[in-house]
């Protein structure tokens, strides 16, 4: 199945809340992803990634519908270094090798386009399917931190991947 990155856009608003409007992916993410998502949500949404120049936050796309989002958000301070990567793609598309992939092309476009050494991703303790998506992408588990994560009213571990600049250029 063939995906593209691009920047989000008002027009994709109903595919938005179409994918993103599902407590399977709301369960995985941060209390600022809304769950039930509604319009004003992408509105919101798209209008506040829109400002960021160069692009941070990118569409999946797939036959030109928005089935998913990922987004680097580069540190400040003492760790303007780094970023942080955020994902989340679809149900109805998970297990395809799609995410994996766009994760891939993300990295290369964050160490291209931005002044950083690490991009790291905090996936929930009992999120499987992200810890596989980053160990392929070459991330490696840098932490556990038990019972830190609070969500739905269940007790999670955070985890902490991260690839770095220097594994990158010398390994590809």
């Amino acid at each position: 199945m063939e995906y593209k990155l691009r920047a989000w856009t008002l027009n994709d608003i109903p595919d938005l809340v179409h994918h993103a409007n599902n407590r399977n992916i709301a369960k995985f993410m941060t209390d600022q992803f809304p769950n039930p998502y509604t319009e004003q949500h992408a509105m919101r949404f798209i209008n506040m990634v829109s400002e960021h120049q160069p692009t941070r936050v990118f569409a999946i796309t797939i036959d030109g519908h928005a089935v998913g989002s990922i987004g680097l958000h580069p540190q400040q301070d003492i760790m303007k270094r780094n970023a942080e990567l955020g994902y989340w793609l679809g149900e109805e598309f998970w297990g395809k090798g799609i995410i994996t992939n766009v994760v891939q092309d993300m990295i290369q476009y964050a160490f291209k386009t931005f002044d950083i050494s690490r991009i790291y991703a905090r996936p929930f303790g009992s999120n499987i399917g992200s810890q596989k998506v980053l160990e392929k992408a070459g991330f490696i588990l840098e932490a556990k931190i038990p019972a830190s994560i609070l969500k739905y009213g269940v007790v999670e571990d955070e985890l902490i991947y991260a690839v770095r600049r220097e594994t990158r250029t010398n390994t590809h």
